[in-house]
């Protein structure tokens, strides 16, 4: 199946029936009097995350949606039926923001999370809703509201913890291969991977995150060449980058450190937040090297690199433990972190909603405290 990460559509809510205008005509019932009923609801469009669809394939083709229209209104005061609500599955992660004025709407980042992203038109009102004691035989009934109607962008970022970055053929998806079960395509060739694949690294029992693997970034992505930098919005929900760089390069032509500063200049030119991300270092292929560590130290003062520095051999599994559990060990602190901030915002959301309880208490005592005192004067000047 063909990967998807973006897809543009637009959703026609249903339109509401329309109330009529009816009277009873019955035997023995000369002044029946209206009974017409209100038109149905029309139906709304909602959006869900379904954590068993992998991509926006779905809306390739088929990219109009149109709500069902309300049921008009019947005699006897019958109600139209109301349009069947239509629900559309998305992959989670799906970002959808509005086509016009790129204004981000909803972000489903969860199973199970839905969207009213286009409401139903409301009935129209039967005649029956205008009878009044100077009008008894009312004519008048109303049209149903219009639905909403909305040009949607979809798009998908994947959800992981950690994401590979490198040029082609740097060993990104042999390195997810090694340490995951996933199984990408592995090939020879620059550019074998044309899809982000994700894999789960289980460290221990219970310890385990998720990897992503995406395309190759070139020099020059910026401005389209290679695949562009399309993908690399599949990184920005990731706590951590690697930087993988074949350090052994078969074509001496090739310097490495070239293409490490070419890749973190597109890193930069995307985006800078996912530039300012952690990120770390990591050179594959050092089973490759005759003198691998004096390589590795030549590499880092030439490419002015401060931050951590893991070297690997994807292919043969050298160094790959040491790094996952390295990246465990962070991803768990990350997390920490982030459950001790979501304590201390919960617990200043709970401050402050006491505070504001007080106050509040307060001034209602204050306003009976000033009614009683203007009570009080009341009488006394009555008294006198």
């Amino acid at each position: 199946m063909k990967f998807i990460d973006e897809a543009t559509i637009k959703l026609y809510a249903g339109d509401g029936g329309n109330g009529v205008a009816t009277f009873r005509r019955e035997k023995y019932e000369p002044m029946g009097g209206p009974s017409g009923g209100d038109g149905g609801r029309g139906a709304s469009i909602f959006i869900e995350a379904d954590r068993n669809i992998n991509t926006l394939v779905d809306f390739r083709y088929v990219r109009v949606f149109r709500g069902q229209r309300g049921e008009n209104g019947r005699s006897a005061e019958c109600y139209g039926a109301k349009g069947e609500d239509m629900i559309l599955r998305v992959p989670v992660g799906t970002v959808i923001s509005d086509k016009a004025s790129g204004q981000l709407l909803v972000d489903l980042s969860e199973h199970g999370q839905c969207a009213q992203m286009a409401k139903g038109g409301n009935g129209g009102l039967g005649n029956v809703h205008f009878k009044s004691s100077m009008n008894r035989a009312p004519r008048t009934c109303t049209k149903g509201d219009l639905g909403e109607e909305f040009e949607l962008y979809l798009e998908l970022k994947v959800l992981a913890d950690v994401g590979l970055l490198g040029m082609p053929n740097a060993g990104k998806s042999t390195f997810i291969r090694s340490v995951s079960a996933a199984k990408p395509k592995v090939a020879d060739y620059p550019f074998t991977t044309l899809h982000p694949n994700l894999g789960v690294v289980r460290v221990d029992t219970n310890r385990s995150f998720v990897i992503a693997d995406i395309p190759g970034i070139i020099e020059g992505a910026a401005e389209g060449a290679g695949l562009g930098h399309q993908f690399l919005r599949h990184l920005a929900r990731t706590n951590l980058l690697l930087h993988l760089v074949d350090i052994a390069p078969f074509d001496d032509a090739i310097d490495p450190v070239h293409e490490a500063k070419a890749i973190v200049e597109e890193l930069r030119k995307y985006d800078e937040e996912l530039y300012n991300k952690p990120r770390w270092l990591i050179l594959n292929k050092i089973d490759m090297l005759q003198d691998s560590a004096e390589t590795i130290k030549k590499f880092v003062k030439d490419y002015g690199w401060k931050g951590r520095v893991f070297s690997i051999s994807a292919i043969s599994g050298m160094g790959c433990k040491e790094l996952t559990y390295a990246m465990m060990e962070y991803l768990e602190e990350v997390r920490r972190e982030n459950q001790e901030r979501e304590a201390i915002e919960q617990e200043s959301q709970k401050s402050q909603a006491i505070i504001a309880k007080q106050l509040r208490v307060e001034a209602h005592n204050a306003k009976l405290e000033q009614a009683e005192a203007r009570k009080t004067v009341t009488e006394q000047a009555k008294k006198e």
